[in-house]
């Protein structure tokens, strides 16, 4: 064991010398008068104990415990203070400082000494198992363990303290937040390791393009945020932004697999949108959203246009959530006719919910729906329903009708769908093949990962699967054979009398032959004048819908309209 005696009386070193040879510890023994002498040698040996003067000339025993602490290479160092005096105060001062004992000099003896030595390297080993299990708490608390990188409660402390550093200057602060694009397809087809490896790749890549003073977290899941201080212009966290989604586009390569991860990215800035650490996260959040809703792989900046849209969002949703709970949505019906006969072959089931009398738009509720993912169990209910309506219907009418749904992209991430669907069709005993599923190809593009194996798992049951506004800016016609697709929708955009552009018959005729040629039924959405109505039936279009033959009905007006004339009335009514 190495001790160093630090004592600038003679005598009283002589007497511990003493005292440690009599004693049973084998020891090498150093001796210094001074707090300096103690450092000097103190950089160039490690000492297990030192048996400390409290009183030294020029500084004492304390200003050598402070000097102790900031020193490297002494962390299994222990101090034991000596001194003439007994006060309390003093003894209090020295183990507070650092010294791990305190002895009174005309109380040593052997037996003391040999004790205290002992105790103080217990304790000091103790002192440092606490430490370094305090620093692994701090690590836990601070630090993502998947990553590396600070986490969300660091990043909150951390955005306060910069909010109040900033508070003195001009300068401005950006916070960026990073919601990576289909990661949940990742996880749930290959599986949680191949997730985190991913994780752990792309906050690499984040952390390559940033600077060293800019502070990137793991918020959870696959959000990321930024934190950018000390900003001139907000100019360079739209260039910060860009970088990180150019160096996501690179494919990740992981267990030789090949992987895109672009990232949506939003992004709020200090003091212009908030001066509030809680609301600047809230705004670039809103702000993120903006970027998946406008097609992912972007970086949008908050505006206050997107809080007035985010609060009438949050408004709808909890309407939506009272009309969940009180059941307060019903179906209304738009006929479909069959071109050949002039008669109703079927309907499209649209849902309607009102709030004090004034019925709400779907345009405004659907899409909120489909964000908060209401539309799982609001989608249900419509299947519920729907299917329900069509088992009375063609149990007391004729001809058989066909109900269409309509399904959002949302839907085709519901892992419940084809068994609700399957229960429905079972409980009402409907044939499968009386029920057309429609799709938006939007849908198709969005979640285009999940799609295939629902939309194959609703073809498989022997419903229809129904593409609904083929011909707008999103139609593509891989789709037609990438899908089990049974029947297209022509998008009203392109009847005669929606559009005055002069080849729109023309466009619409090669449509059809189109998809005529690879045996696919047809449905002429938006037909409202005679003239659109003409043209179709000249294209043998198979069937028509729209305002020419009627708005959406209530079960009421379709029965009176269509189901209650003689020639279709069934006899055993």
């Amino acid at each position: 064991m190495n001790i160093l005696i630090v004592d600038d009386d003679i005598v009283d070193r002589e007497m511990i010398l003493r005292i440690l040879k009599r004693s049973k510890i084998l020891c090498n023994i150093t001796e210094v008068e001074t707090v300096d002498a103690a450092l000097e040698i103190l950089n160039k040996t490690i000492f297990d104990i030192i048996l400390l003067d409290y009183n030294l000339p020029q500084r004492n025993g304390i200003d050598l415990l402070l000097e102790l602490k900031v020193m490297p290479n002494h962390k299994d160092l222990a101090v034991i203070m000596m001194s003439t005096s007994k006060a309390d105060d003093l003894a209090l001062n020295s183990i507070n400082a650092g010294a791990q004992d305190f002895l009174v000099k005309t109380e040593i003896n052997v037996f003391r000494l040999q004790r205290a030595i002992l105790s103080a390297q217990a304790r000091s080993c103790l002192e440092n198992e606490l430490i370094q299990s305090h620093q692994r708490t701090k690590e836990l608390a601070e630090h993502d363990s998947l990553t590396g990188l600070s986490n969300r409660y660091f990043f909150d402390n951390h955005l306060n303290r910069e909010i109040q550093c900033h508070k003195e200057s001009n300068n401005k602060i950006a916070l960026l937040l990073i919601d990576l694009d289909h990661f949940k397809y990742v996880n749930d087809n290959y599986g949680h390791d191949v997730g985190d490896q991913l994780l752990i790749e792309v906050a690499k890549r984040i952390k390559g393009v940033l600077r060293k003073n800019e502070l990137l977290a793991r918020l959870g899941g696959d959000e990321f945020s930024v934190t950018l201080t000390n900003l001139h212009d907000i100019a360079d966290a739209n260039r910060i932004g860009e970088r990180i989604n150019e160096a996501l586009l690179a494919p990740f390569e992981i267990n030789n697999k090949s992987f895109i991860s672009a990232a949506s990215i939003g992004i709020s800035v200090y003091p212009n949108d908030s001066a509030n650490a809680k609301e600047l996260f809230k705004y670039a959040d809103i702000a993120m959203y903006r970027s998946k809703h406008n097609g992912r792989n972007q970086v949008s900046f908050f505006d206050m246009k997107m809080k007035e849209a985010f609060l009438e969002s949050f408004v709808i949703e909890n309407t939506l959530r009272t009309a969940i709970d009180n059941q307060d949505f019903y179906l209304h019906y738009q006929p479909v006719i069959d071109s050949n006969t002039g008669k109703l072959s079927g309907v499209e089931a649209l849902i309607r919910y009102d709030i004090d009398n004034i019925r709400q738009n779907p345009d405004s509720f659907i899409p909120v729906a489909e964000k908060s993912r209401l539309i799982i169990e609001i989608g249900q209910w419509v299947i519920l329903q729907a299917t329900k309506q069509l088992s009375l219907w063609n149990a007391h009418y004729s001809p058989q009708l066909t109900m269409a749904i309509n399904l959002s992209s949302a839907q085709l991430n519901d892992e419940q769908l084809i068994a609700h669907i399957k229960y429905c069709l079972n409980l009402f005993n409907v044939p499968a093949s009386q029920i057309e599923f429609e799709l938006t190809e939007t849908a198709l593009i969005v979640e285009q990962e999940n799609s295939n194996k629902i939309i194959q798992g609703i073809s498989d049951l022997g419903c229809k699967i129904s593409l609904d506004d083929f011909g707008t800016g999103f139609s593509s016609i891989s789709h037609l054979h990438r899908f089990p697709i049974d029947i297209v929708k022509i998008d009203k955009s392109l009847m005669p009398s929606a559009s005055t552009e002069y080849n729109i018959k023309k466009l619409l005729t090669g449509l059809v032959a189109m998809i005529q040629s690879l045996d696919l039924k047809i449905i002429a959405e938006g037909v409202e004048t005679k003239d659109d109505l003409d043209f179709c039936t000249q294209l043998n279009v198979d069937k028509i819908q729209g305002y020419y033959y009627d708005k959406p009905l209530t079960i009421n007006e379709l029965e009176e309209k269509y189901l209650l004339r003689k020639e279709s009335f069934k006899s055993k009514l």
